[in-house]
């Protein structure tokens, strides 16, 4: 069956990447809060604990299974740079730059993921793709500008720059691995080797736990929970379904959700130019969403064998891909 008769199937992967990008812009101010108690190498070595004890049982147990062997390897390389360097390179750099700043470099993913999917993935970018992603970038730079920080140069935003390629390439490569294993399944495998790559920069993480606030610890669990597992998943969940430089566009509305969930939790103000500069974000988002390739009709019966249970798949074709459920 078409999933384009099915309207709230077709919109799946795109609510997914929406959930995500919003449990994900709460982990900015999380960071800033859980720094004030635990270093970067620690906050982020707690955090990766929580996201692996969640997902031991499940895998131990079977409920989940893991990615095959032969891809262990990338696994490993994929992990070791989209987790470890990544919580590592923004940890640091968060404790220079503030939490709305970093969203706002943060931003440049999705541009660095289109063009590493175009190269990798071959994924076409039309017309009304590139403008919405435009406009989405200009959104972020009106954020940058209202978000009521001075404009220097930080040395220590190099970092976050850092953390942008390292996320870049750990989504863009990773799914041509997720044809072969489930999105789960490869969440996990990724948090268990970031979780590894963690442990010799928090040695001193027992020590700073029986000082630590209870409130602080909590947003640490949360960073687990949260950012970690389900936002992980649901954009595994996201990039299987649909195009990477199409899922990836909503990275550009982190700034704004970022600075309004900083300015509950932590008191941060946002200026008139950073709101409407979230407003021309999520205008160049949707923009993007309309431009995405149409899903190919779905082969007649006679032309393709139909499957014993229903298979939610998503193949990558010269024209984009066809999101069919067979």
């Amino acid at each position: 069956m078409d999933i384009r008769n099915r309207p709230f199937l077709a919109a799946l992967p795109l609510l997914a990447a929406a959930a995500t990008i919003f449990v994900w812009s709460s982990a900015f101010p999380a960071i800033s809060y859980g720094l004030q108690a635990f270093a970067p190498a620690e906050l982020a070595l707690l955090r990766f604990l929580v996201a692996s004890a969640i997902f031991a049982v499940p895998v131990a147990s079977g409920w989940i299974a893991l990615p095959p062997r032969r891809d262990w390897v990338a696994v490993v390389v994929l992990a070791l740079l989209g987790m470890t360097l990544y919580q590592l390179a923004l940890g640091y750099a968060m404790t220079r730059v503030p939490a709305g700043s970093a969203a706002v470099i943060m931003s440049i993913a999705p541009g660095v993921v289109a063009a590493l999917a175009a190269l990798r993935l071959g994924e076409s970018l039309g017309r009304r793709v590139l403008v919405g992603l435009a406009i989405a970038f200009v959104g972020a730079l009106f954020v940058t500008f209202g978000s009521g920080h001075a404009i220097r140069f930080e040395p220590m935003a190099l970092l976050v720059l850092v953390a942008v390629f390292a996320t870049s390439i750990y989504f863009v490569f990773q799914k041509p691995l997720l044809q072969r294993t489930t999105p789960l399944g490869f969440t996990a495998a990724s948090i268990f080797v970031g979780t590894l790559g963690l442990l010799p920069f928090g040695l001193h993480l027992p020590e700073k736990l029986a000082v630590a606030s209870a409130a602080q610890v909590a947003s640490a669990v949360w960073l687990g929970v949260g950012p970690t597992v389900l936002g992980y998943i649901a954009w595994s969940f996201a990039l299987s379904r649909a195009p990477v430089s199409i899922v990836s566009s909503f990275l550009y509305a982190q700034p704004l959700i970022a600075g309004v969930l900083a300015w509950l939790w932590l008191g941060q103000t946002m200026g008139v130019l950073a709101i409407a500069g979230g407003a021309v974000t999520l205008a160049g988002v949707l923009l993007t969403v309309r431009g995405a390739p149409k899903a190919a009709p779905a082969p007649k019966a006679s032309q393709a064998p139909r499957p014993a249970s229903p298979d939610l798949t998503c193949a990558i074709a010269p024209h984009g891909p066809a999101i069919q459920l067979r």
